[in-house]
């Protein structure tokens, strides 16, 4: 009598779990919603998300378009960057403008020069405008205290408002993705991981990143603690020396309001090596709008940020 033996199963990685967590999530967006779209910046967060997606879909082409919305005050070293990576795999990208806005009169430029929360209604209009059922984002919780209370499935009404109470449990890997007529849902398949999971993940992935993540020397002034580069919005300010400094961005958005940190990183294995010794998040360290209030980020959200 023959004994059937089972070969031992090898348990995924660390990365691997993440990664396949993130793939279930993206294929389930595209199962459940009519018209969804991913949000790209050029960021590192958002190139990973690209990565994953068209991963997911392979050997097909990706079957969703890309939205920026774009300040005008962007990195143009990103700015170049995103539209090198949307002409090399032929994505349908769409780019919605605050400075459209600005032109027209419907929003005017805040007294701080930041165009960071400008950024709101543009995208609840792009929303609208085109239909979209699902956002795909790629905020971390471990980013900010207001993104760590979102849930993967985020409910967003009909103004693209956050609501912390209207918020559906999520129990094992099963996602509700119902919402009224009008409503939507923000989705973020990078919940679970960290900034060090997303730097291992480019590593083991071998992705290209903008420059500007790693050290450059770069004319900035000093801040609140953080390293600004002088433009429209502001600054420097008497009392604030311009300088040329060696350093860094850990996140990229609104010149006006992201600040680079003192480094040498030079490679991606420098980067990890920084990074594991922290003891701030990249938003906490690099972005001057969350650092308003306490509840800077969670006020936004519930006005339809991201």
């Amino acid at each position: 009598m023959s004994v059937l033996t089972l070969a031992p199963t090898r348990r995924l990685t660390h990365l691997e779990a993440l990664e396949a967590e993130a793939v279930h999530i993206l294929r389930e967006t595209v199962g459940q919603f009519e018209r969804p779209v991913l949000l790209f910046s050029g960021g590192k967060d958002s190139i990973v998300m690209l990565h994953l997606a068209r991963k997911a879909f392979a050997p097909a082409r990706l079957p969703i378009p890309l939205l920026h919305v774009d300040t005008g005050h962007n990195f143009p070293e990103v700015l170049r960057y995103r539209d090198d990576i949307v002409a090399r795999h032929g994505l349908d990208l769409r780019v919605v403008s605050v400075q459209d806005y600005l032109d027209r009169g419907v929003l005017a430029e805040r007294p701080d020069g930041s165009r960071n929360a400008l950024q709101t209604m543009p995208l609840v209009d792009a929303i609208e405008d085109n239909g979209f059922d699902a956002v795909l984002g790629g905020a971390r919780r471990d980013e900010e205290k207001a993104r760590a209370k979102e849930r993967v499935f985020s409910l967003r009404d009909e103004f693209g408002a956050w609501d912390p109470r209207r918020q559906r449990p999520e129990l094992w890997n099963l996602y509700n993705g119902q919402h009224a007529p009008g409503e939507h849902v923000r989705i973020f398949p990078l919940s679970n991981w960290t900034e060090l999971d997303v730097w291992q993940y480019i590593v083991r992935e071998s992705l290209p990143l903008p420059a500007i993540y790693f050290a450059h020397e770069r004319e900035v002034f000093a801040r609140n603690g953080m390293w600004l580069v002088a433009g429209p919005w502001g600054g420097p300010k008497p009392g604030e020396v311009p300088q040329r400094r060696l350093v860094r961005y850990r996140t990229v958005g609104d010149m006006s309001c992201t600040g680079a940190v003192e480094s040498t990183a030079a490679t991606v294995a420098d980067v990890i090596a920084e990074i594991s010794v922290s003891r701030r998040s990249e938003r906490g360290a690099s972005r001057a709008d969350d650092q308003a209030s306490e509840a800077a980020m969670e006020d936004r959200k519930r006005e339809g940020y991201f």
